[in-house]
Formats: C-alpha cells, sequence, structure tokens
C-alpha cells in the first residue's frame, strides 16, 4: 500500500542536516545585513583616516621646493606676534618653561628675591650711561669736568656695592641650598647684573617687595 512505504535516504538526509544547522545569532544577521545592504563590509577607523587624508605629500627635491614648502606652513605674521607676546608674558611671569637657561632653577630664583627685596644704588646704572654721554656731548669742558667726576664716583660706589652684594647673597644660598654647587663668582655676577637693571625692567618680573625677607 502507498502510505506503508519508507521515506527515501535522501529526504531524510536532507532533514537531519536542517535540523542540525545551528541557528544564526543576532550579530550575524544584522552583520549580514549590513554587509547586503551596502555592498562592503565596513572600514576600519584607521583606514577611513587614511583615505580621508590621502596620500602623504612626496619630499621636496630641490633646495627652493623645500624653501617653497617651509613658506606655506610658516605661520601668518599675527600668529607669530601672538605667539612672542604669550612668550613674554610667560617670561616676565617666572614660567620655567619660558626662562632662558640662566634663569631656570629654585637657585636663581631665590637670588632674584634677595636682589628685588631691597633697593640698590647699582640700580642707577642705566642712568648713569646716559650721564657718561652727555658729558660727552656737553661743549664745556668745566660741566664735563663736574660729569666725569661724577660718573667715576658713581661707577666705584657700585663697584663695591656690587662686590659687598655677591658676597652677601653667595653666603644666603649656600645656606639655603647646602645640596646645591654654587660657585661665588657666577653667583655674584647674576646679582650684579640683576641689580644693575631698573627694577621695571627685570625678566622675569619680582615677585617680592621691598623690605621682604625672602
Amino acid at each position: 500500500m502507498r502510505f506503508l512505504r519508507r521515506s527515501t535516504p535522501s529526504k531524510v538526509g536532507a532533514d537531519s542536516s536542517e535540523s542540525a544547522a545551528p541557528a544564526p545569532t543576532d550579530s550575524e544577521q544584522s552583520e549580514a545585513k549590513r554587509s547586503a545592504g551596502k555592498g562592503r563590509p565596513t572600514p576600519k577607523r584607521r583606514e577611513a583616516e587614511r583615505r580621508r587624508r590621502g596620500p602623504a605629500a612626496p619630499p621636496p627635491r630641490t633646495q627652493r621646493e623645500a624653501a617653497r614648502l617651509a613658506k606655506a606652513n610658516r605661520p601668518s605674521r599675527e600668529e607669530r606676534r601672538r605667539q612672542a607676546e604669550e612668550r613674554r608674558a610667560r617670561m616676565a611671569a617666572g614660567d620655567e618653561r619660558y626662562l632662558m637657561p640662566r634663569d631656570r632653577g629654585p637657585v636663581k630664583a631665590y637670588i632674584r628675591d634677595l636682589v628685588d627685596s631691597r633697593p640698590h644704588i647699582m640700580g642707577l646704572f642705566m642712568p648713569l650711561a646716559i650721564v657718561v654721554v652727555l658729558s660727552l656731548l656737553v661743549p664745556v669742558p668745566s660741566v664735563q669736568q663736574y660729569l666725569s667726576l661724577f660718573s667715576l664716583v658713581a661707577l666705584s660706589t657700585m663697584i663695591i656695592e656690587g662686590i659687598f652684594l655677591g658676597v652677601s647673597i653667595t653666603r644666603k644660598t649656600r645656606e639655603r641650598f647646602p645640596d646645591e654647587q654654587i660657585g661665588a663668582l657666577s653667583t655674584g655676577w647674576y646679582a650684579f647684573t640683576r641689580a644693575s637693571q631698573l627694577r621695571k625692567l627685570r625678566i622675569p618680573k619680582p615677585r617680592v617687595q621691598r623690605g621682604a625677607n625672602p
């Protein structure tokens, strides 16, 4: 009879394989839909950035091409002026990143504080230089003589004060920083050059008031 006939082996194998195959997950289905929708896999972030930037420009082959490339990459005049003003402001504020090598470090900052804590006759060094120039320009011999004598006395006084200032600051700095190697000549000269400038023109700007005890 017809209903007693067995199923064919091919149909049995197909049914068993279909039942044994695992069902696809949600992520595989979404990836398959995304690939089918775009027709290509999603590119990686590095590849996308590389395509957006484009290929790297070839290096310059001549000096003229290098100069032209440097001029094209050079910041504008306004940008350079803004950077210079910012650098001067940071230097005046005492930022270690913008100071000159001779002004860096806690030892130099302490020497500056000692110099800035009191007035000095050496602060009149620049006005004295103007007086010396005027003494050479004035056609009156008597005036030239008096101005020259005054300049000589003032300069001698500044030198004597500078010597005492260097010795005093070297001693205080060595007491404050016993582990540092502090040379008397370099410390005295640094203090002298700092004290011989007008207070308003000193860079970095003084951070202590006159009469303070740093």
